[in-house]
């Protein structure tokens, strides 16, 4: 997953902004900060552009959230940047992630 963070502001959310190897742009909003160990990963969400309009029972997908994972790294310029994290590391915090949501229970 190519990646560059984009820090504007999209209401009170900061807006992060990501490049796939193809080139293509998505956005998605940090929806939560998930602390493993010494690492953090964010919890992003994807922020949906409405280029057609929607009729009732629209199949198209776009009312499905497209949620990923990032390990939120530091640069060598500083800046946090977000990477995909690894197969190891996607299981530790999906296990953090469930613990979180039963603590809320």
């Amino acid at each position: 997953m190519a990646d560059k963070r984009n820090e504007e502001n999209f209401d009170d959310d900061i807006l992060i902004e990501m490049t796939d190897e193809e080139g293509n742009v998505y956005y998605y909003v940090e929806e939560m900060i998930i602390p493993v160990g010494d690492e953090n990963f964010a919890l992003l969400i994807e922020v949906k552009d409405d280029e057609h309009e929607h009729e009732a029972g629209c199949d198209c997908g776009c009312e499905d959230d497209d949620v990923i994972i990032a390990k939120i790294v530091v640069n060598e310029n500083g800046q946090e940047e977000y990477v995909e994290p690894t197969d190891e590391e996607f299981e530790r915090v999906q296990a953090a992630y469930e613990k979180l949501l039963d603590e809320e229970e």
